[in-house]
């Protein structure tokens, strides 16, 4: 979406705010013993109140407001009554939603409680190495050149990066070109990011494997090898210089 109107950076700062809070509050929410159906439907809940609806429900019917991935699953795991929180879960929460038609869109990946398994590296490497991405994104800028930035700040940390999974652009729905903000380098990707432009830049960094692949239930993705994925998510406007960061308030960074 490219921002021309002072409405339209109202609207965008406004759904931003939203999924931003209901995120952090889903956070604060999860605890040991819960199910992540539970978790899910306090999100609901928050994104009833602030009259915002649910992205991936409202786009693709998907069977819950957010998506609850836990440890082994990479992205848009279903919440479920049976998938209880426990102590040292690998935990990410991706919260989308659409309110006076503009739509954004963040996540994050947290351990809940103690460490127990040592996945506090994982996802302080990608909360970093997302900050350090979307610093350098300004209009002008190669796509690709972002994506080669994520890999390589990956492989120095010893990890890997999802191939097939990516950022986009965001706005008028929930997907917009660009359609193919990679966590990797590719040559054919000649296409530069635009000066007031809105967009979700995510990181998928992994422990083992660099392709994500679909399960039975036909949404929960996991690594094509095993391992882990750990996942943040900003939605920013690109500006020619520092972008702004719309989703900011989710405090995934603090």
């Amino acid at each position: 979406m490219t921002i021309t109107r002072d409405v339209d950076f109202i609207g965008m700062k406004a759904i931003s705010e939203v999924v931003a809070t209901t995120l952090k509050l889903m956070r604060e929410h999860a605890q040991i013993g819960m199910s992540t159906k539970e978790l899910d439907e306090y999100g609901g809940k928050l994104l009833k109140e602030y009259g915002a609806k649910s992205a991936p429900y409202q786009t693709y019917r998907f069977p819950g407001y957010t998506c609850i991935s836990l440890n082994n699953e990479a992205a848009h795991g279903i919440p479920s009554k049976k998938r209880i929180l426990k102590e040292g879960d690998l935990v990410n929460i991706d919260v989308s939603a659409e309110l006076n038609g503009f739509w954004s869109d963040n996540g994050g990946s947290f351990v809940l409680g103690k460490d127990l398994h040592g996945h506090q590296p994982l996802v302080d490497a990608s909360r970093e190495i997302l900050r350090q991405a979307i610093l350098q994104i300004k209009g002008g800028v190669k796509i690709s050149t972002i994506g080669h930035v994520i890999e390589t700040e990956a492989k120095k940390r010893g990890f890997k990066v999802i191939k097939n999974l990516a950022g986009h652009g965001v706005g008028r729905s929930l997907h917009e070109a660009p359609e193919n903000i990679l966590n990797h380098g590719v040559r054919w990707n000649k296409e530069r990011f635009k000066k007031n432009t809105t967009v979700a830049i995510e990181t998928f960094i992994s422990t083992k494997s660099s392709m994500a692949v679909e399960l039975n239930d036909g949404w929960t993705l996991v690594g094509n090898r095993g391992g882990f994925v750990a996942q943040h998510e900003q939605t920013i406007l690109i500006t020619d210089g520092e972008p702004m960061i719309l989703t900011e308030s989710n405090e995934i960074w603090n």
